[in-house]
């Protein structure tokens, strides 16, 4: 396995900000509306560029929603954004009736995902986006890993026809990819190569998972393959087709609870295709604690050192099923 020099990069909501201003200079029909939290979520940057395009409506994610559908429907292509708890809990039902059900070409996306955020503690943690998000019939539902993935998914989000969810994270993340690396909505990436294991996430975990592939191949001799599933739904059914063929063994890790979310979708596609031994990081059924975001990491099970241990189970468990010789 090549080792993988992970050079800390800026955090995927400014990348988000700084790209959502290019596309604003290229398409006069993208309009921003934010409910209050610009400045978090950086779309005060496209505020700042295009005031008559940016509306920021206060603290009411659903009334958001509603005009974003609005603006839709008149021939915009509406980004709407605020932190993942607020937006998604707030304007859930707006979500669904304004934009699901009709199918309005609205961007959903939200900043301050999963438990990253640290400091601020469960209210502001989201920890149920995922699931909610991909509960919406017709949504795509993708969270970037680095920066470098969030100017590309968002450029496939604008181009797209339709309603699409992104999360964005608060902390600095790892760059994981060459600029210029091609994206598509729906497949995933494959990051490192390996016939013992697959880790299957998206995210900040993504590093975590490159991070234990390296620890795993130098400690224990199990070559994993790390999968970058950034689009959580449509889930990429030929990647986990191939790559189940050929580990016979999966780990799903990700920064949200577990039902509803990536494990559920890998877990229910393998379970109707291609039964495979299997296993699941993430936030237990509970809501996270105040502290650092590595610390969280650290105490829910989702940094690279417990990856390392989950897949380790996983792999003698696949061993003593007989899947392996």
């Amino acid at each position: 396995m090549m080792k993988h020099e992970l050079a800390m990069g800026m955090a995927t909501r400014d990348a988000y900000g700084k790209e959502l201003v290019a596309l604003g200079k290229q398409d006069p029909n993208v309009v921003v509306l934010d409910a209050d939290l610009s400045k978090s979520t950086k779309t005060a940057l496209f505020g700042k560029a295009f005031p008559q395009r940016f509306f920021n409506v206060g603290i009411c994610e659903a009334n958001m929603v509603s005009m974003a559908a609005g603006l839709a429907l008149s021939g915009k292509i509406p980004f709407i954004s605020s932190f993942a708890v607020f937006l998604m809990a707030k304007g859930f039902d707006q979500l669904r009736m304004g934009i699901a059900y009709p199918h309005t070409n609205v961007k959903v996306v939200v900043s301050h995902g999963g438990i990253s955020i640290g400091e601020d503690g469960p209210s502001q943690q989201s920890i149920e986006d995922i699931a909610l998000a991909c509960s919406l019939p017709g949504f795509i539902v993708n969270v970037p890993a680095d920066e470098v993935a969030m100017r590309a998914l968002l450029r496939a989000a604008h181009s797209h026809v339709g309603p699409v969810f992104m999360r964005a994270g608060r902390p600095k993340t790892p760059i994981i990819y060459r600029e210029g690396e091609k994206f598509e909505l729906g497949k995933g990436k494959v990051l490192t190569h390996g016939d013992d294991l697959a880790i299957v996430t998206y995210g900040g975990l993504v590093a975590e998972a490159i991070r234990a592939a390296e620890r795993l191949e130098r400690e224990s001799s199990i070559r994993t393959t790390v999968i970058d599933m950034h689009t959580i739904k449509p889930i990429d059914g030929d990647l986990l087709r191939e790559t189940a063929a050929r580990t016979a063994a999966v780990l799903v890790a990700e920064e949200a609870l577990a039902d509803g979310g990536l494990a559920s979708a890998v877990a229910r596609w393998l379970g109707e295709n291609l039964p495979t031994p299997m296993a699941i990081v993430s936030i237990p059924d509970t809501y996270a604690e105040s502290a650092t975001p590595a610390q969280l990491y650290e105490k829910y099970g989702l940094s690279a050192p417990s990856l390392v241990e989950a897949a380790r189970k996983l792999v003698a468990r696949k061993v003593r099923n007989g899947a392996i010789a």
